[in-house]
């Protein structure tokens, strides 16, 4: 790579960093951090254990991302020192340092550049994420389960706190459904990118005969409901069940009529939790997901409606997003926006920032 390429490159994530920072607003951050952190210190603080959550989740949000900007911005300056040292001494193995860390930053801060794109009324909130087995019957079933496990890695990856929220298992292998809660800021303007139905071909294992199967499952993302949204619930609208848990847990979960199913009849939408051992505890973390999802059914007939006004026809929620290959070949493949890898084991192990990154810029771009 010639000399100048290389500024040119420098100037350009130079460009892109000043960008970011003016967007992200670095004074502000930390004016939020001083304020967090008196927050933090109220000797009270976990008396009200949902609002400690929340503050100790954006405090440690946006420490880091006054960390990662300020690691970048540092790091991009002794570049530039560097390339000059190089190109002083003429020294090719120190120019293929320069290239290397050149890579490295402008990967990094195009990862950081997503965070800027992230400005729809929920983006900023928690998600809600439910898996689902649609049509291939056991395959599905261990498909959403294989689903399930990638998400819970994804996050792990990323340190976001997860809180299984309810998981329905299916009688020979994997899940007919879970739901689970991402705990960190951003997170439902992240992971909406991922919702619709998610395509697996593969020799099954549950075959004999070792034939190719093709099974389908569905992934819903709905932002966390916070106080202010002011989602009332007419109890007369609810059908309560309780039940006993059902599938692997610890000792007592399936001893007791713990779990709980709310039915919001005047919608047919059903949600349960049996994942805490208390009977209350299950309830108001049932009722917390039912009112997540009113208030995105309310968003999409909002939605709808203003596509309806100017005749536009995007897909439903329903529609095939990304195809995951096993056999013949190995690839995984996103339809929206064309992001395509072979490494298959790697974003079944979480490895998914790519095509959520690649998501989000085809959003942004095409107003999806």
């Amino acid at each position: 790579m010639a000399d100048r390429e290389l500024r040119i490159e420098i100037e350009a994530i130079d460009t892109t960093l000043a960008s970011i920072e003016s967007v992200l607003d670095v004074t502000t951050l930390r004016a939020r951090i001083a304020e967090l952190e008196i927050s933090a210190s109220v000797p009270d603080l976990w008396d009200d254990p949902e609002n400690a959550q929340k503050v100790t989740s954006e405090l440690s949000y946006a420490q880091d991302e006054v960390a990662k900007l300020g690691a970048l911005r540092s790091r991009l300056d002794d570049l530039s020192l560097l390339l000059e040292l190089a190109e002083g001494e003429e020294d090719a193995s120190a120019l293929a340092d320069v290239e290397a860390e050149l890579d490295a930053l402008t990967s990094e801060i195009s990862a950081m550049e997503i965070r800027t794109l992230l400005h729809g009324e929920y983006d900023a909130r928690q998600a809600l994420v439910t898996i689902r087995s649609e049509a291939g019957g056991v395959d599905a079933a261990d498909w959403a389960e294989s689903l399930l496990r990638m998400y819970l890695r994804y996050a792990e990856r990323h340190n976001y706190k997860v809180e299984v929220l309810d998981t329905s298992y299916a009688e020979e292998a994997g899940i007919k459904s879970a739901t689970f809660k991402v705990a960190a800021p951003y997170a439902y303007g992240t992971l909406s990118v991922e919702q619709g139905t998610h395509r697996l071909v593969r020799i099954s294992p549950f075959d004999s005969q070792n034939r190719r199967h093709t099974s389908f499952a569905g992934v819903e993302v709905v932002p966390v409901v916070e106080q202010s949204d002011h989602m009332e619930v007419d109890e007369k609208d609810l059908r309560i069940d309780v039940f006993r848990s059902s599938g692997p847990g610890g000792q007592g979960v399936n001893t007791t009529d713990s779990a709980v199913r709310i039915t919001h009849i005047p919608t047919n939408i059903v949600v349960s939790c049996q994942n805490e051992r208390s009977q209350m505890q299950n309830r108001a973390s049932a009722m917390a997901v039912l009112q997540a999802k009113l208030l995105e059914r309310l968003r999409q007939e909002e939605a709808a409606k203003i596509d309806a006004l100017r005749g536009d026809s995007q897909g439903s929620w329903g529609n095939q997003i990304r195809s995951y290959v096993l056999h013949p070949y190995q690839m995984v493949k996103d339809h929206r926006t064309e992001w395509e890898t072979g490494n298959t084991g790697a974003v079944l192990d979480g490895d998914i920032d790519g095509f959520i990154q690649a998501g989000i810029r085809w959003r942004r771009a095409t107003g999806a």
